[in-house]
């Protein structure tokens, strides 16, 4: 069909014409000179009708030729997809195991994050929850201290002042037993303190030291009792003076001091404290 109407495009002049001479020639009539022409020119269309028509059934049959090839490449290629199907279709397979996986992928992916992020946050709350009560417990125990502090405060604070006050009332108690007290136990005081003073001497052994001066033995325990002594250092002095002068075993100086009127803890105190 092309080359009829390639053919026909390159000649319709002369068919344009050849078609009204014909028109012509049944209206008129035609000459002998029109009709020779005209069978020139229709013998010269003819022929160029049968090379067309020639070359149009080559052109068909060549067609036709490469027609029957594509047909069988066409089956050829059928049977090659008919044959490669199964591959298709494990391709299909592997894709959509892929996708699976992939998707499997991202879900596990996502549920990890998900469980991180819920970890991270239930371990921001449990270390604000912890921080909280570490707080919480650290201003308890201030709290706690701090009133301790203030009780303890407080209780040494009623100690001192009980102290102070005992203090102040004992010797409020010893100027008035002081002023309430006669000449000769005032004198026996001021011995005493003397003695004390200037020597080592046991409770017992200075009211006898006192008697022997002359005072009675109320006048004299009156005075040794109203004088601030330590006793167990007078026992630690007393046997200090007798290792100055003599010779002791360890036994023999307790025994001594406690003849000279010390308690046997004063006595045995004081032999350590001189190293015997």
């Amino acid at each position: 069909m092309d080359k009829i109407g390639a053919f026909v495009k390159r000649n319709w002049k002369y068919i344009l014409v050849a078609f009204i001479a014909l028109m012509i020639g049944a209206s008129f009539g035609p000459s002998q000179s029109d009709v020779n022409a005209s069978t020139t020119e229709n013998q010269k269309v003819k022929e160029e009708l049968e090379a067309t028509n020639t070359e149009m059934a080559s052109t068909i049959k060549s067609l036709e030729t490469t027609n029957e090839e594509s047909l069988a490449k066409i089956k050829e290629l059928e049977t090659k997809v008919k044959e490669a199907e199964p591959f298709f279709a494990l391709e299909e397979k592997e894709r959509k195991a892929k996708e699976a996986e992939l998707k499997k992928k991202e879900e596990e992916e996502k549920a990890k994050k998900a469980a991180e992020e819920a970890a991270a946050q239930e371990k921001a709350e449990a270390e604000a929850k912890a921080k909280a009560e570490a707080e919480a417990k650290a201003k308890a125990k201030a709290e706690e201290e701090a009133k301790a502090k203030a009780e303890a405060e407080a209780k040494a604070k009623a100690k001192a002042e009980e102290e102070e006050k005992a203090k102040a009332e004992a010797e409020a108690k010893a100027q008035a037993a002081k002023d309430a007290a006669t000449n000769s136990q005032n004198q026996a005081v001021g011995m005493a303190e003397n003695y004390i003073s200037s020597m080592a001497f046991s409770k017992s052994g200075l009211i006898e030291q006192l008697e022997f001066e002359g005072f009675s033995n109320a006048d004299a325990t009156y005075a040794v009792e109203n004088i601030t002594v330590d006793w167990s250092e007078q026992a630690v002095k007393m046997a200090q003076n007798y290792l100055d002068s003599m010779s002791f075993s360890r036994s023999g100086l307790i025994e001594q001091l406690v003849f000279e009127g010390f308690s046997n803890a004063d006595a045995t105190n004081a032999v350590n404290a001189v190293g015997l």
